[in-house]
């Protein structure tokens, strides 16, 4: 019995939604997990010492709720207790996307539940003096992240020597445009090593074009370049190349040089491995010398990190989704085909989605009630229809009885015509009708018919504009949201899939509300059309048999 009740109470505690239990006066809550399982980006070794970018954007994070400036973050270690240090690389409260820098510290292999959260909404909260989450092991850090101008060592604080052309629309945001002239950040302590020391040197990087030898970062006689199409290494006298860098195309590259080996690495893979010592270093860093094209996060590190650190740089940075899975806390990530993904897409609705979709609302207000009101119309019309005929059809001359119970039939109201118009004939003297009178007669009723006939369909051309308007009307705000969507990417410079894909999921809800609107009106629509058709075949009938049964008892003999 105790078993079980402890099987029920973690599996309870499994589907309870998260609380903020860290601290309440932040209700703002971001779940970011690294999946090392095999469902997500496997690494057979834990890895620590990790410093890793965090994206926050409208689909993960409540951007409304924070204060404008961010600095009411804070970023808690798995336990929802132990804060870590983070650093802010950028934080655009009114394009709502954000880049932290947070030392997670270990990952640990084979398990989804490398786990950080990042908290917000206290409109109390004092701004804490954001960590250097890079002192501790890097030598050098550049994000290009400035406006412009020169760009600043995340490390030291030392800045190029030089200003540096920026590209808004890089990989973590601004990133580095290259023309050729090197971008050098000066020599420091950080930036010398001892012969037979260890080293790692890491970048992205999306060259332009093939060339026949471009420099991508030199530290000494340690040089990391491209040949060609291919990465390339000298480290002294020694040289190795190997791994494909295509134009046009991000690639991560790095070194690690340690132990008597060196290895390059293309996109966290082993590209080519050698023999060789570090050489002495004593000087600045040179970037980008003959390269055209983009660089950003330039990464120097006084160790020889291993091929599972490179792997986890790659997809952290790159933003693998297999990697990096964030979401508001108790929202669909936790509950998959819950209804926080409905939140999620509400959320993030442009205001010219939320005027179509409430204009698409009043008209599938308006097609409901007109394909209630008909529906009762009708079945009341054809159960009258009946009961009227029954009487008709057995009533050798005139219909009697009370002819109240007849009055929603549009075939009584025609006999009522008809026997008017015998009757005022009648009394002008004429005790038979001649074949002119029956043809006045028949015309008579046949405009009568077209008039009830036009009552009949009053309104269903309601139910028309909602068939054909209503998908229409919500293509429309789906590519408006769609345009805004990309501009507001644009502008905000930060193109990874978890900042586009809530925008555009939001923005074909607007399609899914014209589809909404119309099929039950084209449903609706065809059944009532095909009852007032045969309400309309009957009326023609009836016409036809008052005419031939007014010719029958009062024509001429």
């Amino acid at each position: 019995m105790k078993h079980l009740l402890a099987v029920a109470a973690v599996l309870v505690a499994a589907h309870l939604p998260a609380q903020a239990s860290w601290n309440k006066d932040f209700p703002v809550q971001t779940r970011v997990a690294f999946d090392t399982s095999d469902k997500g980006f496997a690494i057979q070794t834990p890895e620590g010492d990790l410093v890793v970018p965090v994206r926050l954007h409208s689909g993960n994070f409540d951007f409304a709720s924070a204060k404008p400036d961010g600095s009411d973050l804070r970023v808690i270690a798995a336990d929802d207790k132990t804060p870590l240090p983070f650093q802010v690389e950028r934080y655009d409260g009114i394009n709502e996307l954000a880049l932290l820098w947070v030392n997670v510290g270990k990952i640990l292999p084979g398990t989804d539940k490398n786990v950080v959260r990042v908290y917000a909404g206290n409109p109390n909260a004092a701004a804490e003096g954001r960590a250097n989450v890079f002192a501790g092991g890097y030598a050098a850090v550049l994000h290009f992240s400035e406006a412009d101008g020169a760009a600043a060592d995340a490390v030291g604080g030392a800045a190029t020597t030089a200003p540096v052309a920026r590209e808004t629309n890089g990989l973590l945001g601004a990133s580095a445009k290259l023309d050729g002239r090197a971008i050098s950040l000066p020599a420091s302590d950080k930036l010398r090593f001892a012969a037979g020391g260890t080293l790692t040197l890491a970048l992205w990087v999306k060259p332009d074009a093939a060339a026949e030898a471009t420099t991508l970062a030199a530290l000494g006689t340690v040089r990391l370049s491209r040949k060609g199409d291919q990465l390339a290494a000298e480290i002294g006298s020694t040289t190795l190349a190997g791994g494909s860098l295509p134009a046009g195309t991000w690639a991560h590259v790095g070194l690690s040089i340690g132990n008597g080996k060196a290895t390059i690495y293309v996109n966290g893979k082993p590209a080519g491995q050698a023999d060789a010592a570090l050489p002495a270093i004593d000087g600045g860093l040179q970037l980008g010398a003959g390269t055209q094209g983009l660089m950003d996060e330039v990464e120097v590190l006084p160790a020889a990190r291993d091929d599972g650190w490179f792997r986890v740089q790659a997809a952290a940075q790159g933003a693998d989704a297999a990697f990096v899975k964030s979401a508001p806390e108790n929202a669909a990530a936790e509950e998959p085909g819950g209804t926080g993904y409905f939140g999620i897409l509400l959320k993030n609705l442009t205001s010219d989605a939320w005027v179509v979709i409430g204009i698409l609302m009043v008209m599938f207000a308006i097609a409901v009630w007109v394909m209630v009101t008909k529906t009762v119309t009708v079945v009341k019309t054809a159960r009258a229809n009946d009961d009227f005929m029954k009487h008709f059809r057995s009533a050798a001359s005139e219909v009697g009885g009370d002819s109240s119970k007849f009055a929603g039939s549009p075939l009584f109201r025609l006999y009522r015509a008809g026997v008017a118009e015998v009757k005022k004939r009648q009394a002008t003297g004429k005790l038979s009708l001649s074949g002119a009178s029956l043809d006045a007669i028949k015309a008579t009723l046949d405009a009568d018919l077209v008039r009830e006939n036009h009552t009949m369909n009053s309104r269903m051309v309601l139910l028309t504009i909602a068939i054909s308007g209503g998908p229409f009307l919500g293509l429309l705000g789906t590519v408006v949201g769609v345009m805004i969507t990309f501009a507001a990417i644009a502008a905000a410079g930060d193109v990874n899939v978890n900042a586009i894909a809530p925008g555009i999921a939001a923005a074909l809800l607007a399609t899914v509300a014209g589809l909404f609107v119309a099929i039950p009106a084209l449903f609706g629509y065809n059944w009532l059309a095909s009852r007032i058709k045969t309400l309309s075949a009957d009326m023609e009938i009836f016409v036809d048999e008052f005419v031939t049964r007014a010719a029958e008892t009062h024509g001429e003999r």
